[in-house]
This record gives C-alpha cells, structure tokens and sequence, in this order.
C-alpha cells in the first residue's frame, strides 16, 4: 500500500452480496490494492471499516471498487427521527423466507412422487418437472448468482458446490426426458444399486434438484437472521439518549431536539428525566443514577460545580445543567464508538466447510470430467458415461453439509433459550472451545444490581421511626430501607431532604433525623459497625432521636444467591474468573470474598468503561481467550471486544445486542450453561461435518466407478442428511448444570 502524508479520514460502507467469509476477504484484497486505503471487512456485520487518504482517493472509488468486485456497497443512510423496530425484517430476509416457503411446498410433492415406486403414475414425471422447475430455477436462484459471481473472480465457495448439484440434477432430467427415455407415459423409477449400461437416459433426479434448494435455503435464512439480530448494537446504544431538552432561554424553558444543543446551553432536568447531554450542574441537587453508564450500584449525589453525564436518570430534585459536550463528543457517543471499534476488530470466522470447498469443487470438478472421459474411452457408451458423470456430482452435492451447521445451531439455540440461553450465530461457538478466562462485572451481574438494607444496628425500635421517615424519599437508600424493615409503618410529619446529607421527620411526636450528618454523639458500638461498612464499601446511614444517634441502618448491593455456585461451575470448565467493576475496592473485595475470589489476584476494582475494554484487551495481549460477562452500557464495549461475550438480558438493551450471548435468566449461572452448551453444539457440527465429507469422499470414487447411479446417490444424499439431522437433534437432551 503506498504511504500518504495526507490526513486521514475513516468511513463505514454497508456491503450487501457477501455469502461466505472467503468473500470478505476478497473485497478486502480488493480495497488494500487501492493507493491511500487500509481496509477490514467484517464478514459477520457485513460491513466495511476504511481509512483512506481523501487527497488520494474518494468515497466514489471506494464504491465502485467494491461493486468491480461482484458485490454493492453504499455508505450508511443517516439515522431517521424513527428508527426501524428491531423486528423488522429487510428485503433480503423476506425474499429467502419467500423462496423458501414457496420451493418447500413444490418439492415436497416431487420428492414423495419420485421416492415412492407406488405412488408414481402415467406422465407423473412430467408433474415433477413442473413443479420441480420453479424450485431449481427461481429458489435456487440466489445460489446460481453467487456461484456465477464467484466465478468470475475465479474462486469457488459452498454456493458453487449447491449450484452445480442443482444444475447437473436438473439438466440430466431435462435430457432424459426430453431426449431420453425418461418421457415416455408408463416411465417407472426403480432402486439399482449399479449403474446400468444404457438406463441413465431413463431416470429423473428432478428430487435430487428440488430437495437441495429447499434445505440449503432454510440453512441460508436462519443464518441472515441471526447476523441480523448481531447488528443491532448501536441502534440500543444510541436508543439510551434522551430525545430532547428543556433549554432556558431568556428564563423560559424551550423543548428543543438534543441535536439543537450547542455547549453553553443551560437545560432543566426533572426527577425521572435522563440527562440530555454531558455538562455541570449549575443549580440544584440530586441523586443521579448512572449505573446505565458507569455500572456504579449507588446513585451519585450532586450539586453546583459537580460533573453529570448524558443518559443518566435524576433520581430526585430538579438540576439545571450547562452543556460542555455535545454531539459526537459525549460520553455515550464515546462508547459507541468503542462498540462499533471492537465489532470492526473481529477477524471474520473462516467456516470449515468453505474452506474445504475451495478445495473440494475443483476436484469434484476434475473427477467428474475425469469419469466421463474414461467411461467413454473404455465402453464408447454415453448414456453410461454421463450416468456416472452425474452421479459424481449428485453425490457430491453438499446438501449434508448445508445442513450440517443450521440444524445444530438451530436446535442447540432452541434448548438454549428453554434453559435461558440465546446463542446469535454460529460465528459464536467457536470462541468457546478456547476461552479460558472469564471476565465478570459485578454490578448487575454477580449482584443483583439492587440496593437492599443487609444490616441493622442499634435500638430496633429507633429503626422503625428512621423507615417511617424514609417512606417520604423517594431516594433509592431510602426504598432499600423501607423495604427491609416489616411491618406497617407509623406517619411522618414536617418531612424534610437535605440533599447528600439525610432527612428529617417527626414520627409519634419524635424527632427523627436518617442520614449521614445527624444531630448527637455517635457510640463507639455504632461508630465501628459505620467504619467496617464503609470499608466493605457499603452505605452507612445513622438514626438519630430526639437528638441522641440511637441505631444505623447498612445498605448495599446484594450478591446473586447462585453466584458463588456460578464461579465454581466456571472454574469446573477450565476458566479462570476475573471480577471488574467501576466500584471501590473494598467493595469489590467483600464481593469477591462472598463468591469464592482472591481479591488480591482475581479483582480488578475502579475501572471506568474505557478500562474495561483495556482490561479485556490486556489479557488477550498476554495471550488469554477471554469471555466476558456483563449487563451495563459501559460493559457493551468490553463484550464487543472479548473474544466471547455473555449479557445478561436483565440488563440495558445494549449490553445484550453487543454480546454473543445472551443470559436470559437473571442467574449468572446461566453463563456456565451457556459455556457447555455452546461447546456441545460446536462439537456437534463438527461431528456433522466430518460426517458429511467423509461421505463424499467414501461415495465419489464409487459412483465414478459405476458401481453407483445417481438416483441411488440421491437417496444417499438424504440418508446423510437424515443422519446429519437425527445427530443434531440430540442436542434436545441437554440438561442446565
């Protein structure tokens, strides 16, 4: 590539037409060859990452070297004021379920008609070629574009392989009907298990045509949407924002869209709204939630001069904020470009079975001229010798191997979701096999997520008047409080907040103050038990009567009651577990502690959301294959990253788009299942696909021989496909640990 010293620019093209993994990497040996560009395609996003030298080059010849290529490009539309639901589904998607759904119903007739000596009648073969036609011309269709496509590059995928099956079947029944003997009304199909000397001309494998487009077109649909759903992160991602601001313009709040924000302006933000930008609170206080953000399981209190950040929910009392970030400069427009970043970083999974097609075809090719050739040299009979011709390629035609990835995942991902678990795409299995380092955040994902009163200490019944009193605030301490105190509690009067600090009440005519600063001496028995909170990283509130400090009130996170079970099932499956969270450490370690971790060697505490991904990225630097486990938006970047990401799906739509897998259950224990599971149905395409080649490669050399017609191969075909199948479905006996 020739070296510019020219600015650089990036630019994202959406790439349409790509089928297998072999073709990404054309279209990026094609854009490399480009003076000033340095290109990445992702084969599983279907997108192009380009930086190029605009002195050198423009967004036209990037396009157009794409399109020379064999594939179309655009560059990405600008989001709409509406986005499109997640479950739409595109054109593309519906023109495969349409092919699918309509070949289905014509080939089921064809295949019953020609496997079942019985059934056939006079002129039942011409029935077959009707309905057969349709199926091996316009529902195959998208295979024969592909593999034209490839060939004209000169390379040669899965799709090659489907087309030239489909063809040879199809075009030998066309011969042997219309010039063979295959017309004729009385015509029977009968089993032989050799090829016979002149009877080739007399059979149809209109079946063979019509079944292979049906099951590789189901396997070609389930796989568009599972890169579909893959797609989505960013859309979440940039879902989380708010939508407008009240700006105060000449002391009057104005509604504008956020996109009208200019730094400087000064907005209002109410409890419950999100914050519209990045800024500083100018006036006001309030506990701010940010664990969408941050993953902090304490809501911040802030006040005058204090920093807040987009997307982050007031909790109570009314800020006004001055922008200083907008636009593409804010904290949540950062993390989505940590997300579109990690995603681009994937190297796109080479399939095993393109890779041995690229192979495989030019030799099924070769043989299959080879045994025409031959058996036109030896027996000077061409109806023998295209018999056995085209049962080469019949029995090579890869419908096993279609199958092979598709049913596995597609029952694998069915008892997954039973117990759970959502599996996106095959492309996510292989990263299981290696992984053997597990990265877990802790807010959300090994605790609840939740505050929830976890100590009392002191006079229980000065406890009761701090939760009456509590029942007033709408403070997330507070709702811990109240909720872990039984009981109907008494009325509160003269209720008051001093925001960071507590409130006040008088409840059955005391006076009753719940906070950090309180009225009284504090005993040396509450002082400790405050101390030791703190140092675990818990929130201490005091309880304060008639001005004599008379109890405290511990609140926290609580850890998931099966996440130390979890761990252990972890570390059962050969993964070293890794704690991270954006909290203090003696938070992280009292954690770490009550799961079964060493807080000294297996907890990373303080991380902010850019550290995650750096944490992530250092262990794969050191030479670790790490999953990661996590539920916040400031996790979506780190599971984009990791080699394998879980989210659990209690957490932020982000988080859930941005991993590979998804925890339904709100029990990390589910990552352990999702670990075997995963391994197990990997497993189970591998077995699929060595079964699948071996069979080719046993069966070829027979049919070339002769000791094999093609419609014997045909019903060879569907045995693997039925072995194939039958082997998948055993993935239904797969039991949660």
């Amino acid at each position: 590539m020739t070296a510019t010293a020219g600015p650089r620019e990036e630019v994202r093209l959406d790439i349409t037409g790509m089928t297998c993994a072999s073709c990404a990497n054309r279209i990026e040996r094609k854009l490399n060859k480009v003076a000033g560009v340095q290109a990445s395609v992702n084969y599983a996003t279907e997108a192009a990452t380009v930086v190029y030298d605009p002195a050198a080059v423009d967004t036209d010849t990037l396009l157009a070297t794409v399109s020379a290529a064999g594939y179309a490009a655009s560059l990405p539309a600008p989001p709409s004021e509406e986005p499109p639901a997640a479950d739409d589904e595109p054109a593309e998607d519906r023109d495969l379920r349409q092919r699918l759904v309509v070949s289905a119903a014509l080939a089921l007739p064809v295949l019953v008609l020609s496997m079942v000596p019985p059934l056939q009648f006079d002129n039942w073969q011409w029935l077959a070629l009707t309905l057969a036609s349709p199926v091996a011309v316009w529902g195959a269709w998208p295979f024969h574009r592909a593999a034209a496509v490839n060939a004209r590059h000169g390379a040669s995928t899965m799709d090659t392989l489907v087309s030239l099956g489909i063809v040879a079947a199809y075009l030998w029944s066309l011969y042997a009907l219309f010039l063979g003997g295959a017309g004729e009304p009385g015509m029977r199909m009968q089993f032989h298990l050799l090829a016979e000397q002149g009877a080739g001309s007399s059979e149809v494998y209109l079946e063979v045509a019509s079944a292979v487009t049906v099951f590789l077109l189901a396997g070609r649909y389930a796989e568009s949407r599972a890169k579909r759903r893959s797609g989505a992160a960013l859309r979440a991602l940039l879902a989380l924002g708010a939508k407008d601001a009240a700006v105060l313009r000449d002391g009057v709040e104005v509604r504008v869209p956020v996109d009208a924000l200019a730094v400087g302006d000064r907005f209002v933000v109410r409890p419950g709204e999100k914050v519209a930008t990045d800024g500083v609170v100018v006036s006001g206080s309030s506990a701010v939630d940010v664990s969408m953000l941050t993953g902090e399981s304490v809501p911040v209190e802030v006040g005058p001069g204090d920093r807040v950040t987009g997307a982050s929910v007031v909790a109570g009392g009314r800020l006004v904020v001055q922008a200083d970030r907008v636009g593409g400069q804010t904290t949540l427009a950062a993390l989505g470009r940590l997300v579109t970043a990690a995603q681009s970083g994937k190297a796109p999974v080479q399939r095993l079975a393109d890779r041995v097609s690229a192979v495989f075809v030019p030799v099924v090719l070769v043989v299959a001229l080879a045994t025409l050739a031959t058996w036109l040299l030896v027996t000077g009979d061409v109806s023998a010798a295209f018999t056995s011709a085209v049962a080469v390629l019949v029995i090579a035609c890869p419908c096993a191997l279609g199958l092979a990835t598709p049913t596995a995942l597609l029952v694998g991902t069915g008892r997954g979701a039973q117990l759970g678990i959502v599996i996106k795409g095959p492309e996510v299995l292989e990263s299981t096999r290696t992984v053997d380092t597990v990265v877990l955040d802790k807010t959300g994902t090994v605790t609840t997520g939740e505050m929830a009163l976890v100590e009392q200490v002191g006079d229980a019944g000065a406890l009761r008047l701090a939760a009456a009193v509590e029942a007033a605030s709408e403070h997330p301490v507070a709702r811990a409080v109240v909720a872990g105190v039984p009981g109907p509690l008494p009325e509160v009067d003269d209720f008051a907040a001093r925001p960071g600090l507590g409130v006040s009440g008088t409840v059955e005519g005391h006076r009753v103050q719940v906070g950090r600063d309180v009225d009284g001496a504090v005993p040396a028995e509450l002082a400790a038990a405050a101390d030791q909170a703190s140092a675990a990283g818990r929130t201490a509130v005091l309880v304060s009567v008639d001005g004599e400090v008379r109890g405290l009130l511990v609140v926290a996170d609580t850890v998931r009651p099966t996440s130390r079970a979890a761990v252990r099932a972890l570390r059962e499956l050969g993964l070293s577990p890794v704690l991270l969270t954006g909290d203090g450490a003696g938070a992280a370690a009292a954690v770490a502690r009550e799961v079964g971790l060493d807080p000294a060697t297996e907890v990373v505490a303080g991380v902010l959301p850019e550290g995650k991904v750096d944490v992530v990225r250092d262990l794969q630097e050191r030479g670790r294959v790490v999953a990661m486990v996590g539920d916040g938006v400031n996790d979506a970047a780190a599971l984009a990253r990791a080699d394998l990401g879980l989210a659990m799906g209690t957490g932020t739509d982000v988080a859930i788009e941005a991993g590979d897998i998804t925890l339904v259950r709100a029990d990390l224990a589910a990552a352990a299942d999702a670990v075997r599971l995963s391994r197990r149905t990997l497993a189970t395409i591998k077995t699929n696909l060595v079964w699948a080649f071996g069979y080719n490669v046993a069966l070829i050399p027979l049919a070339a021989l002769g000791f094999l017609n093609p419609l014997l191969a045909g019903l060879a075909m569907a045995v693997s496909s039925v072995l194939v199948v039958t082997n998948s479905l055993r993935l239904r006996r797969f039991a949660a640990g």
